[in-house]
């Protein structure tokens, strides 16, 4: 994949933008023929892997796998964080936090490439993610948390685009999809994250997950000072830094960003925090809304270089489907990567080893899928409508069918497990593929930004919009069963006692139950309304999956009206694949 970082709009027409990001490629292939000692003629111009370009290639896979760690580590893990440092009410925000900082920052890295150099965006960007590590692992309160998540989150979604990009700048051009492929399976050792957090957690602490996430970022860092030496830049066409600074959508950046916190801070409030209809609720709903907006007419009628450049509309329909599906897969891969290992913890014991066993079929499973409907797509040479139609049939029964889950069956969850997974696989990757194949050449680099905001952006909506479904539903299960548990059974009738055991079970803090007087001393009791909490999960997770199922729907749908991509196959392959 050529991911150059032109990532906004230029000011001179399409036919003269062309001719000069032709020249610039023309350019940056004689410069990187003579860095490299290869020969005019050579397509390539690569010469043999030396240790220096070796070590350049180890430096991007640290930075594309130390960008995905802290999200897939602490994810497997919420309970023990907040158990240990409170915002049992709040703990949310810091998935929510780091999706939204990285989503914000996407559209602008190629414009801040251009602006001091790719060597220096992945030094910032990965020294990020090292502080937000920091602040992160050292806190002691909720908040604090969140704002290192949001930190890492910054400087996750500046690494994870430049790996892709410096990857296919460094590869031979013929090449390309083998480098980046092979950069993508770095994360192979992460996909039992789960596992990895809960042991760690187990045997030292949580905030040991933040400081293995800092150390490999911090190596990453290291590599990257000593060995990451890109060529000269060339995307920017001759433009000064003042007219390059002139291309930057600020504004729309800010209506962006500012209508998505508040309509998602007003989202999550709403319904158990606050009532729908309270001020605290409506007035960041409404303004996030108008925002949001104000955003899209910004970039139609008021941008003269607007994030999403108009010439993306070549196969509009197919760009928006695509769009349309990676915003629901992302919807569904957030919330089962964040809520089946909460589910697992809480439903079928505390148990690490066995917590992250349980979540294995997921992150193999959506590894699988990318990595069979990327191969599909390029031996069939397209095919993407059918493909996405089975990726989103896939993903809507897998996800659906995790509402069977009871306390009594685990075992039944492995196969929809592993169908949701090579669902949501099938999608994530392979749509970002299709939206570049069907883009101009020189917008690969805008359109994949475009599609990693897409698709975090949906798992943050997606998520707040499960996370409510689930938290409203066990405030009525957890009264029902943990209430009606130590009322009919142990005859403890005090509503303050009840509320607390209410309260410990939704924290995780289960020991905590024998303080409780009734319970205290009875060991009858205290499993009984553990168990009774388990019933109570179980019940309010399931509705998460049936809320799934819409979105399932409307992916599904997507998919059926895709325009076909054949057509572009036989001239992109060669040269992005």
């Amino acid at each position: 994949m050529d991911l150059p970082d032109n990532s906004s709009e230029p000011r001179f027409d399409e036919k003269s933008q062309g001719q000069k990001v032709e020249d610039g490629l023309t350019q940056h292939k004689e410069v990187t023929v003579q860095q490299n000692g290869g020969d005019v003629e050579d397509p390539d111009g690569m010469g043999p892997m030396t240790f220096r370009r070796f070590m350049g290639f180890t430096a991007m896979a640290f930075l594309w796998t130390g960008s995905q760690i802290p999200v897939y580590l602490f994810g497997g893990i919420p309970p023990l964080i907040y158990s240990h440092i409170g915002g049992a009410d709040r703990w949310i925000w810091f998935v929510l936090a780091n999706l939204l900082a990285l989503a914000g920052v996407c559209p602008f890295v190629g414009s801040l490439s251009d602006l001091i150099g790719r060597r220096y965006v992945a030094i910032i960007g990965v020294s990020l993610v090292c502080l937000g590590m920091i602040v992160s692992s050292t806190a002691n309160t909720m908040n604090t948390f969140i704002g290192g998540m949001a930190i890492a989150g910054a400087g996750a979604g500046v690494n994870e685009l430049t790996a892709l990009a410096a990857t296919s700048e460094m590869a031979p051009t013929r090449q390309r999809g083998k480098y980046v492929a092979v950069l993508i399976f770095t994360i192979l050792p992460f996909c039992p994250s789960v596992l990895w957090a809960q042991l760690i957690a187990s045997h030292r602490n949580w905030r040991y997950v933040g400081a293995f996430c800092g150390a490999w970022n911090g190596f990453g860092l290291l590599v990257t000072v000593l060995f990451y030496f890109p060529p000269p830049r060339t995307n920017s066409a001759g433009l000064s830094r003042k007219e390059i600074i002139s291309r930057v959508d600020f504004m729309g950046g800010f209506l962006s960003i500012a209508g998505m916190i508040l309509f998602m801070a007003g989202m999550q409030w709403g319904g158990y925090q606050y009532p729908w209809t309270s001020a605290h609720v409506l007035a960041p709903l409404i303004l996030g809304f108008a925002l949001l907006v104000a955003f899209g007419f910004w970039e139609v009628y008021g941008a003269s270089n607007p994030i999403f450049p108009t010439r993306l509309k070549r196969e509009s329909r197919t760009l928006g489907l695509t769009l349309v599906i990676t915003f629901i897969s992302g919807c569904n891969f957030f919330s089962v990567l964040m809520f089946w290992p909460t589910q697992s913890f809480n439903v079928y014991g505390h148990d690490p080893v066995a917590v992250g066993v349980r979540s294995l079929p997921i992150g193999f499973g959506i590894l699988g899928g990318a990595c069979i409907v990327l191969w599909l797509l390029s031996l069939l040479k397209g095919h993407n409508k059918e493909l996405l139609i089975i990726s989103s049939c896939f993903m809507t029964a897998g996800c659906g069918a995790l509402a069977i889950a009871r306390v009594d069956n685990l075992e039944k969850t492995w196969g929809p497990l592993i169908i949701a997974g090579l669902g949501i696989g099938g999608i994530v990757v392979p749509a970002s593929i299709i939206t570049m194949i069907i883009c101009p050449d020189d917008l690969i680099a805008t359109v994949a930004a475009l599609t990693l905001s897409i698709r975090v952006i949906g798992g943050s909506i997606g998520y707040t919009i499960y996370y409510n479904v689930f938290i409203s539903k066990f405030t009525t299960n957890a009264k029902h069963y943990i209430g009606g548990v130590m009322i009919t059974k142990f005859n403890i009738t005090n509503t303050t006692y009840i509320a607390e055991a209410i309260e410990l079970t939704g924290a995780s803090l289960l020991p905590e139950l024998k303080k409780i007087p009734g319970i205290a001393g009875n060991e009858i009791a205290y499993e009984a309304v553990v168990k009774a909490g388990q019933i109570a999960y179980a019940e309010s997770y399931k509705w998460v999956y049936y809320a799934s199922i819409a979105f399932g729907g409307v992916s599904i749908l997507a998919a059926c009206f895709l325009g076909g991509i054949e057509k572009y196959m036989d001239d992109h392959v060669a040269v992005r694949m």
